[in-house]
């Protein structure tokens, strides 16, 4: 699907929308899906979802729900204009896959159910109100930053500094209030572990090489995959340059390490959008929010490339599996 975001935006939407029926004329439960941009790792999070459906009874192929599916390709207006036709098409409820899907949508509706994953919590996402609640209709699964304590406290252990002190570079995306929290989060970590951070901002794909090359020319000992969508856009332009120049990299992100990082302890995004998808499946059957809020991600991973750990000669704990 990659060729279409050379399309003119119309035609993609166009695309994008109306393959399917109106909502209306359906007798089925109609789920609209939004997807913010096409990633080989995200998209785990959409056949979790998908197949938690499934197993609670709501199937495409046995007719039992039917699921709109749009991906805004990373266009912002796409992303405004695919929200908006789910909302005025009255679908059942919304699952958004990353936070600018889920952001949006909670902008554009206070009465259709948002089943968010691959999400920060409310408060990451800066949409609680003046009293610090969540949107009432946001459900689904999110995570906070807990766990980036543990992804990143691992490198000292693993690597010598060049120098005196190890230096780490990041990649974050000032738009993206997750990603700006996990590296002011990350400083503070670093502080306390002598280890210097090198911060570049990288705010759409297009820039990753450009970025990337001025990030490691700074002499960095190691790069850590910040969780936002432009690393995760960008990540086999950041992999390539930094094996080019020998820096290894970690993340937080179990799908990255499939995709060629190091190490990371962090959620599955199956897992991610599965949680999501048991949580909507009980919304679909009742009919009713009750007992429904937003929950934690469950399942998180400690997992290990071997292919890339054997390249920089580290030695993984036993406690961290290998990726598949």
């Amino acid at each position: 699907m990659k060729f279409i975001k050379y399309l003119p935006i119309a035609l993609v939407f166009i695309s994008l929308v109306s393959c399917k029926p109106k909502t209306k004329s359906m007798q089925v439960p109609v789920v609209g899906f939004v997807d913010a941009f096409e990633d080989a790792t995200i998209s785990q999070a959409r056949k979790g979802f998908t197949d938690a459906l499934a197993k609670n009874g709501f199937s495409e192929e046995k007719k039992t729900v039917q699921i709109e599916y749009s991906n805004a390709q990373g266009d912002i207006p796409t992303l405004t204009q695919i929200v908006n036709h789910f909302v005025t098409d009255s679908v059942n409820l919304l699952a958004t896959c990353t936070t600018l899907s889920t952001v949006t949508a909670l902008q554009k509706t206070k009465n259709i159910p948002v089943f968010a994953m691959v999400s920060p919590t409310a408060e990451r996402m800066k949409v609680v109100d003046a009293n610090g609640k969540a949107p009432q209709n946001l459900f689904g699964t999110v995570e906070d930053l807990n766990y980036i304590d543990t992804s990143f406290s691992i490198i000292p252990k693993l690597l010598k500094p060049k120098g005196s002190k190890l230096v780490i570079g990041m990649i974050y995306n000032q738009s993206e209030p997750q990603s700006a929290d996990a590296l002011s989060r990350i400083k503070t970590l670093a502080a306390g572990l002598n280890v210097d951070i090198v911060a570049l901002p990288l705010n759409t794909s297009a820039d990753a090489q450009l970025v990337t090359q001025s990030l490691l020319s700074k002499n960095i000992d190691a790069f850590f995959a910040n969780p936002d969508n432009t690393v995760f856009a960008s990540f086999e332009t950041i992999l390539k340059n930094c094996n080019q120049k020998n820096i290894p990299i970690f993340t937080s992100e179990a799908g990255l390490v499939q995709r060629g990082a190091v190490a990371a302890f962090g959620a599955d995004i199956y897992q991610w959008g599965y949680q999501a998808g048991e949580q909507a499946a009980q919304y679909l059957k009742t009919h009713k929010t009750e007992g429904l809020q937003p929950e934690m991600v469950k399942i998180r991973k400690r997992v290990y490339n071997p292919a890339a750990a054997k390249k920089y000669n580290i030695t993984i704990p036993p406690n961290f599996e290998p990726v598949k």
